[in-house]
């Protein structure tokens, strides 16, 4: 028999609450206390970024980079040779603002290229963390921050050596100032979605969310603009768009959600069923009976499964409207939230690449959330956080025997790729719920 809401609650309250016991144990209370102020804070933030400064340093001394950023550096060091953004090193899958961070760290040339890209990194997450906490001054998103924090140590490299570490600190600058301010919100969203394309799942949230859609929509415009005149001085406008069909024609993922199936096919050894590596863009894949059709039937299936959720979206607005009145009973950032982490997982859950490096997309929203309202978003962040601590065993731990069809591995992919499904299904419902909520729920949150 299914429980209850109110079933749930009580033992969702009780789950956390014997998280919080073991807490206390741990942790004793001045220790908690001083972890709960600014200065805690900060000290953490400090600690957890120069481990990853200090390695970055090491390698680069070295000569060497790290993951993805050997590629970056590769065009950098071509001088991003072909004027149409297609040849040097390797096919160039980004869009054209994700040259700019690639040139910064090959000012110095190739030697320090990954320091002074983890640099970056660092200094765009310390962004993040200040606009989260208004610089340490608001008390009750501290734990917020930690949770940032925690996520990020955990997720690793994933988050230093990768296009979409510097993303993630911009997307939740852009949530921390929400609805509030839309024109801003928009700017920086639309600036993120043109250096990799997931920030705009959470634009198309706060189009859905705001009363000024207008301004929205002119923002996005504006910040489009001066992108297609960057793109033109630099004489790329016939090839702008590339980044959306340069891997149109590529395989089912091997860690993708929907390769589940094919990837314990081939640790079963059935049907014919095989791993193998893509190397014109460097990714593992897996090939078996209906890849090809699952292949392309992805990219319609993501855009619908989008277009469904932006509907429930505008659907829980309304209807939070007619429940509540002209604005009562609508909270718009809540649904700004909820509405981003939803077609943000929607982005992952119906990816065929499934990069593990895409987790990272899922974090601004909840830590804004927790920012928020902790007891509504402490869900979704434990599960981040063991969906973080499954794709750290995955990459960068035992990629190579989950490769090699290590069945132990396809166990834990397929465990985190569940906690995805079960994500997006809590922030579907959450939405429902949203929509559903009566009058004097929450107060609406006036935009300026």
């Amino acid at each position: 028999m299914p429980l209850s809401d109110k079933d749930s609650a009580i033992s969702t309250d009780a789950f956390f609450a014997s998280l919080t016991r073991i807490r206390n144990v741990i942790l004793p209370a001045s220790v908690r206390s001083w972890l709960n102020t600014s200065r805690g804070l900060l000290t953490g933030f400090i600690l957890v970024h120069l481990g990853f400064l200090i390695f970055g340093a090491l390698l680069s001394l070295r000569g060497e980079a790290f993951s993805d950023t050997f590629i970056y550096r590769d065009w950098a060091a071509a001088g991003f040779n072909d004027a149409n953004l297609t040849g040097g090193p390797s096919p160039w899958v980004y869009p054209i603002l994700a040259l700019i961070p690639m040139a910064i760290a090959g000012l110095a040339g190739p030697g320090p290229f990954f320091f002074l890209w983890v640099l970056m990194t660092t200094l765009l997450n310390g962004w993040g963390l200040a606009k989260l906490t208004d610089r340490g001054r608001n008390q009750d998103a501290i734990p917020a921050g930690w949770w940032w924090l925690i996520f990020t140590l955990l997720m690793g490299w994933l988050g230093f050596a990768r296009v979409d570490g510097l993303t993630a600190p911009i997307v939740l600058v852009a949530l921390a100032y929400g609805v509030g301010r839309p024109f801003i919100t928009s700017v920086i969203l639309a600036a993120a979605t043109w250096v990799k394309v997931w920030p705009a799942a959470v634009m198309l949230a706060l189009f859905a969310v705001v009363k000024n859609r207008l301004l929205v929509a002119l923002a996005g415009v504006a910040t489009s603009a001066v992108v297609v005149g960057l793109a033109a001085a630099i004489g790329s406008v016939p090839k702008l768009l590339n980044f959306l069909t340069q891997q149109g024609d590529r395989g089912m993922q091997l860690e993708a959600t929907f390769t589940t199936p094919w990837l314990w096919l081939s640790v079963l050894n059935i049907g014919d069923s095989r791993m193998y590596m893509n190397t014109d863009i460097n990714s593992m894949q897996v090939d078996g009976p209906g890849t090809a059709v699952m292949s392309v039937l992805m990219q319609p299936l993501l855009i619908l499964a989008a277009l469904l959720v932006a509907g429930l979206t505008f659907w829980a607005l309304h209807n939070g409207k007619i429940n509540g009145g002209a604005d009562g009973g609508v909270d718009r950032t809540e649904l700004l939230l909820a509405g981003a982490l939803t077609l943000t997982s929607a982005f992952v859950v119906f990816n065929k690449v499934g990069s593990p490096q895409f987790m990272v997309w899922l974090a601004p929203a909840v830590a804004v959330g927790l920012a928020h309202s902790w007891r509504e978003w402490r869900v979704p962040a434990a599960m981040l956080i063991a969906i973080a601590v499954a794709t750290f065993f995955i990459y960068p731990l035992f990629y190579d025997a989950l490769s090699h069809n290590n069945p132990l591995m396809a166990g834990v992919l397929t465990i985190r790729n569940v906690l995805l499904v079960v994500l997006f299904l809590w922030s579907v419902r959450r939405l429902y719920s949203l929509g559903k909520k009566t009058p004097a729920s929450v107060p609406a949150l006036k935009e300026s």
